[in-house]
């Protein structure tokens, strides 16, 4: 495809992404993302099939985070949007108020991925974990062998740290990751 019909698209698509704060409309739909997905997809983001709760627990523990004062929640969730509607979401968990937090990305739609929509997404999603979580530092260990989170904070300005072998949640198998960092500091320094 021509580079100038590529760029058309990426600044048209970039102009009808949005992200908003988890609603109570939003958690069956994340609910449904990880009872629907696929073995093999799950397996190639890291997760370990037989530790995923059922879609009720999910709901519950999703409402239980919705019902939680901000300094207070473990984890945090953001949907991202396509059009105004739900695509995707990015979490934190854990997440220490002021401090710190490990973020997740998920696009839930195969039709969805690898169209260059996680960069955007995702530059539009910091804003919330600096300035509302008041974060001093975002981290992510993506798989190691999961290209796309690892191309996407790349090109973010995430800097890498290293990689290392490790459990890195309650979902998945041990493996591989790559962790990633973005400071405060250096998210404003990138902003401007």
């Amino acid at each position: 495809m021509p580079f100038i019909i590529r760029l058309i698209q990426n600044l048209e698509m970039s102009e009808n992404l949005s992200v908003r704060e988890l609603e109570s409309s939003d958690i069956e739909l994340i609910a449904q993302y990880w009872a629907d997905a696929d073995g093999s997809f799950l397996r190639s983001i890291g997760v370990e099939m037989s530790k995923l709760p059922t879609k009720e627990i999910f709901m519950q523990n999703l409402q239980a985070q919705l019902n939680e004062p901000l300094e207070k929640k473990k984890s945090f969730c953001l949907v991202w949007l396509l059009d105004g509607k739900p695509i995707g979401h990015c979490n934190t968990n854990p997440t220490v108020f002021g401090e710190y937090a490990y973020m997740h990305l998920h696009i839930w739609n195969i039709d969805s991925r690898k169209k260059g929509m996680g960069e955007k997404l995702l530059q539009l999603t910091l804003p919330f974990f600096f300035d509302t979580l008041q974060l001093k530092t975002v981290y992510s260990e993506p798989y190691a062998l999961n290209a796309a989170p690892n191309k996407t904070f790349k090109k973010v300005g995430f800097e890498y740290l290293r990689q290392y072998v490790t459990t890195p949640g309650t979902l998945n198998f041990q493996q591989p990751v790559k962790r990633w960092e973005l400071t405060r500091e250096e998210y404003k320094r990138k902003k401007k």
